[in-house]
């Protein structure tokens, strides 16, 4: 999970890894090259900061333990958010740093006026502030200038559809766009221009993919908002405020029902999941995926038939480098919701066995298990066959399950499990297990080797199958009837910080496989392979590779390998890479046509610059009538920051 998932996203939860003393130091960093991209652009410099620095982490983590507010949060907060006695703890009361991943602003709310009001009532209101920045890291107030409000008034048209289905643009995940409602491709790729620029206040990470739909844009933040936005000036329709950062795509459906309204789905990093009205952004319902207080949910909800369907997975993997952390009790599940109520209608855990105490530690803490099996992609739907198909995560703990590493197939109407295929066995690892606090570290010590690619169903020669890419740099093939193998390739060397991580694409008969494969430390017996490639879908033969040169220059963070999800647009697929710039390939040949540096400066919709930054996570690019949306920056876990979503458009 390190570095590419849940755990990664959160430089809060990073405080125990800095405080425990681990040794990772960057290189200096450098300033980006100064080639013209192929757009226009603003040439404008700018001073990025560094918020990847280890030391400049372990800086800010030492600060915040020395706010005001840490003696107040202790004397009146810690028993139930920071204690680690089981006995004393309070269940679903998430843990502090889960509540830092909140703002300042969001924290002083729950207390003032929210949830904890009463249990905060014995504190003044000055400490009451004091505890809220001590949490958050920062001080209220200090968010930079917001998106600017749009002049005229631009309403959501209910009557046009949304310009794609879930995150996979599709019910199956296959990420392609028709060239005729994409409207690019290569006829007019090179014509592609800036049209505007926007970045988000207090964000080193873009990451929730956009949404074209009524003719707006909807996005999610790193700063918790989300935006209703105008595509022809980048200005803000309205926005809402959810708990935490939104990571998930957002999901536009008009559930069926007597409700005229279009509603909008996403969850945040908190484990909440929330329904929008597209109109007003105004909030329809809210639920608490799982009560385990370090639920999150990192995959984008998908939507069929009226019913969310959502993924959850959990921090807990973090919290495991604090030797006297009981770990662990998690268990990632997939959870089905009415779309227009709410109401919770099965939860379909990945683990049947619940968690016990299996052994105790050097330092005599439990050790708990089995936990993990996180589910952290958005799931595949087949309505022929009433399936959902998704992969999960690596166990955090021992004993090691048959249900780890592996690919799901549930019925959709009451969650009951058709096949489970588990590609690597006996995978247990936590993030102790690469600190100087190893004591949580089961003594299976990973590979980490997770299914955090989402799943796709195609139909092949052979029939239905269900393709699912691992981090081990592996592609499985499943017949979608009965979960048996029916073709399986290596494509990436692999690692914790290698192989596939955040899904896949289809043109045609050829699945494109991005491969990220950066360095983590670990020695593996093939060669690093970071690029691009494509494989025939029937047979799983790779047709070609691209493979990225390292064009980083010694920068920071930089590296060749392609991570985020890639999207086929018309008769070109677009995939980002590690180092910041966006390609277009010839989808038959794997030939790069038009390239895009992000790491450059934009001037944005505020007259600020800003710049990109490695392309990572499951915002991948989305076009819509000759309009293509890109999301650059992703400031977690030695990747390069950046703040930037570009509209980039034919002229």
């Amino acid at each position: 999970m390190l570095g590419t998932n849940h755990y990664a996203s959160c430089a809060a939860v990073l405080l125990l890894v800095l405080l425990s003393g681990c040794s990772q130091e960057p290189a200096a960093d450098k300033q980006p090259p100064t080639e013209p991209a192929t757009a226009t652009q603003s040439q404008v410099a700018v001073e990025t900061p560094d918020p990847n620095s280890m030391q400049g982490l372990r800086e800010a983590a030492l600060a915040r333990e020395a706010m005001p507010g840490k003696q107040h949060f202790e004397q009146a907060c810690a028993v139930c958010h920071a204690s680690l006695d089981p006995n004393q703890r309070v269940h679903k009361a998430p843990h502090k740093d889960m509540i830092g991943l909140m703002t300042p602003e969001a924290i002083l709310a729950a207390m003032t006026q929210g949830v904890m009001r009463t249990e905060a009532s014995g504190l003044s209101e000055q400490q009451q502030i004091e505890v809220a920045e001590y949490l958050a890291g920062t001080a209220l107030g200090t968010a930079q200038a917001d998106i600017p409000q749009c002049d005229a008034d631009i309403q959501f048209d209910a009557l046009s559809a949304p310009a794609v289905l879930n995150w996979g643009l599709d019910l199956t995940n296959k990420r392609h766009q028709s060239r005729q409602e994409a409207g690019i491709g290569l006829h007019n790729v090179t014509q592609l221009q800036t049209r505007w620029a926007v970045s988000f206040p207090g964000a080193n990470r873009v990451r929730s993919q956009p949404s074209f739909a009524g003719g707006l844009i909807f996005i999610g933040a790193h700063n918790g908002r989300v935006y209703a936005l105008d595509p022809q000036s980048g200005c803000q329709v309205w926005a809402f405020q959810a708990s935490a950062e939104v990571r998930t795509g957002i999901v536009v459906a008009q559930s069926a029902g007597e409700s005229p309204d279009t509603g909008l789905y996403f969850g945040d990093v908190l484990g909440n999941v929330y329904s929008l009205n597209a109109r007003n952004g105004d909030q329809m319902w809210r639920l608490r995926a799982d009560d385990h207080p370090n639920a999150t949910i990192t995959g984008t909800p998908s939507f069929a038939d009226g019913k969310l369907f959502v993924p959850v997975s959990s921090l807990e993997v973090a919290l495991a480098v604090d030797p006297e952390y009981p770990c662990c009790t998690f268990q990632g599940s997939i959870l089905a919701v009415d779309a227009l109520s709410g109401e919770r209608l099965w939860q379909r855990s990945t683990i049947e066995a619940p968690p016990t105490t299996q052994a105790h530690n050097e330092v005599g803490t439990e050790m708990i298990g089995p936990s993990g099996a996180v589910v952290w992609n958005s799931p595949a739907i087949d309505l022929e066959r009433r399936q959902l198909y998704f992969g999960t995560g690596e166990n955090m703990s021992s004993p090691a399950t048959a249900t780890s590493d592996a690919m799901f197939a549930l019925d959709m109407d009451d969650g009951s499990v058709n096949w489970v295929f588990q590609a690597t066995a006996n995978d247990v690892w936590n993030t102790a297990c690469d600190t100087q606090t190893p004591q949580n570290c089961p003594p299976e010590n990973g590979p980490d080797f997770d299914f955090g690619a989402a799943t796709l169903l195609v139909e092949s020669r052979q029939g239905p199958l269900v393709i699912g890419g691992q981090k081990s740099g592996l592609v499985h093939a499943l017949d979608a009837e009965s979960g048996k193998l029916v073709w399986q390739t290596r494509v990436g060397r692999g690692g914790i910080q290698g192989g596939i991580h955040f899904g896949m694409a289809t043109f045609g008969e050829i699945l494109l496989v991005p491969i990220s494969d950066m360095q983590d430390g670990r020695s593996y017996p093939d060669p690093a392979r970071p690029g691009l490639h494509g494989l025939d879908i029937n047979s799983g033969r790779i047709l070609w590779s691209t493979l990225q040169e390292d064009n980083c220059d010694g920068r920071a963070f930089c590296h060749p390998g392609v991570s985020q999800v890639p999207t086929v647009i018309g008769d070109l697929v677009f995939a980002g890479a590690m180092d910041g710039v966006m390609r277009a390939y010839d989808p038959n040949t794997g030939e790069v046509v038009w390239m895009l540096d992000t790491t450059a400066s934009f001037d944005t919709v505020l007259g600020t610059p800003t710049r990109g930054g490695s392309f990572g996570g499951a915002a991948g690019p989305v076009a819509w009538q000759g309009q293509l949306l890109l999301s650059s920056g992703y400031g977690i876990y030695n990747h390069m920051a950046g703040n930037l979503l570009l509209m980039l458009a034919v002229d």
